[in-house]
């Protein structure tokens, strides 16, 4: 299996690898390849821990899933490849951003920008089959990135994590918010914003202001 990781990552998660269930995993995940058309593609796996190094690492935007549809998946939570359509949540995250920093809508929703600055965009489960939504669910995944988020938590201070929805907000028992800083909201999937649980929470700005308060660099949220 094709694994394209950051050298801190790898460091830092060397004995989670050893494991007997990331083993099994990833046997897993090598037949699903093998047998079933799967996203995102085998060399964009672990594109989040490629793209964000461990020590970069300044927010964590959690996901749950891949996109399942043809092409979309790239690694990246709730991130699309280049040309193609914006699925539903990533719209209202567009639009959740244009009203928070007057920032225009984006052609392209590739989040691989946002990545470069030092956010983990991290889905819980990081593969999926076709058309099949969760269908790699409950299989290690989970086991995985609750380890990464623990690992941040363990090892780093003052990261923004940014939980949007139920499935996000139950990870704030892995998180150590005396050292962290913990944004929840709605997901900004059409049924939660439509309900008035995304819009208005100013996530964005909000994380800007607490790391220019850390004398951090602030995030550019435009995609070029």
């Amino acid at each position: 299996m094709n694994v394209n990781i950051h050298p801190g990552w790898k460091r830092c998660l060397q004995e989670e690898f050893k494991k007997p269930y990331f083993e099994k995993l990833i046997d897993f995940v090598k037949s699903e390849y093998k047998s079933h058309q799967c996203f995102p593609k085998e060399n964009t796996i672990f594109n989040a821990f490629d793209r964000c190094s461990f020590a970069d690492t300044k927010v964590v935007i959690i996901g749950q899933d891949p996109y399942h549809g043809i092409n979309q998946a790239n690694g990246l939570c709730f991130s699309v490849n280049d040309g193609i359509p914006h699925p539903p949540s990533l719209i209202n995250i567009f639009k959740g951003i244009e009203k928070d920093l007057k920032i225009p809508y984006p052609k392209n929703g590739n989040l691989e920008p946002w990545a470069d600055q030092g956010i983990l965009l991290l889905n819980a489960t990081l593969t999926v089959r076709a058309h099949q939504a969760g269908s790699h669910q409950k299989k290690g995944w989970e086991q995985f990135t609750d380890a990464v988020i623990q690992l941040i938590s363990r090892e780093k201070q003052n990261v923004v994590f940014l939980l949007w929805g139920g499935f996000a907000k139950k990870k704030v028992k892995l998180i150590n918010t005396e050292k962290h800083y913990v944004l929840t909201s709605g997901h900004p999937s059409p049924l939660s914003a439509n309900r008035g649980y995304w819009f208005g929470n100013n996530h964005f700005s909000k994380t800007n202001v607490i790391l220019k308060q850390l004398e951090e660099k602030e995030i550019n949220w435009s995609i070029t």
